[in-house]
């Protein structure tokens, strides 16, 4: 199957300049809020708690610092990019285009993720300087970056899919995705919790995204990172493929 080259260049670089035309809320935002947890948590609370895990807490808590930036960042990106193109009825236009269903979720996801990506570099970039935080596995941690920046960008369409108005948008990422992240280990070790607690901590999948990044970075993990895998590309994969369905289906985008 031909691919729509093309077509998919135009949609990343609008989304850039999208973004860059904002760049104070979707760049310099996210980054003076890593440095204020740096500051909290690194001077505030890392003077009373020494270590987590063998590293300094700071060094712990900021690869999930950054993680809560790149979900943020990829499922605002996908979702109000897709919300304001059926509110403009400027999906019209890339319904009669030469895109496949596939491509449509390749375009919306990839900006998505590089705007993600562009979030995590500069954070990453300010945790060095401040020597909060280091890059042991590059490879693996921008393996890490994509995957979960799409699985929340693919969340993002669905939700700019079903959502009737602006204020819906933010629905999914206030009652679900805020309070699994911080329920995820992000700000704790999972050893500190009792043993029921710890269970549940297991339960959730934002652990595993957390553990992932912070083993990329560190080189530390308190999750079975084999399970971590499994469930990150399964979660990819089945909610890819449920997007595909609902574009085929023409879901709140025909009229």
């Amino acid at each position: 199957m031909k691919i729509n080259a093309i077509g998919l260049y135009t949609m990343l670089r609008r989304e850039v300049k999208r973004t860059m035309r904002v760049m104070v809320q979707t760049l310099v935002a996210p980054v003076m809020s890593a440095a204020l947890y740096i500051f909290i948590f690194g001077t505030v609370i890392g003077s009373q708690i020494k270590e987590v895990s063998g590293v300094p807490y700071i060094s712990f808590v900021f690869p999930g610092v950054l993680m809560l930036s790149v979900i943020n960042a990829s499922f605002a990106s996908a979702s109000s990019a897709l919300y304001f193109m059926r509110f403009t009825r400027g999906i019209e236009e890339m319904l009669i285009a030469p895109f496949s269903y596939m491509e449509m979720l390749i375009g919306l996801v990839g900006s998505a993720v590089l705007r993600a990506l562009m979030v995590a570099f500069l954070i990453l970039g300010v945790g060095l300087a401040f020597g909060a935080v280091s890059l042991e596995h590059p490879i693996w941690f921008v393996f890490y970056v994509g995957t979960i920046s799409a699985i929340f960008a693919i969340l993002g369409i669905i939700v700019a899919l079903w959502a009737e108005g602006f204020e819906q948008l933010q629905v999914l990422n206030t009652f679900v995705i805020t309070p699994l992240t911080y329920l995820g280990g992000i700000f704790y070790s999972v050893t500190f919790l009792p043993e029921l607690a710890a269970t549940l901590t297991r339960l959730n999948p934002f652990l595993y995204f957390a553990d992932g990044i912070r083993s990329s970075m560190i080189g530390v993990n308190e999750a079975n990172t084999t399970l971590g895998l499994i469930i990150i590309c399964g979660l990819l994969v089945g909610l890819g493929f449920l997007v595909v369905t609902l574009f085929r289906r023409g879901w709140k985008i025909r009229s």
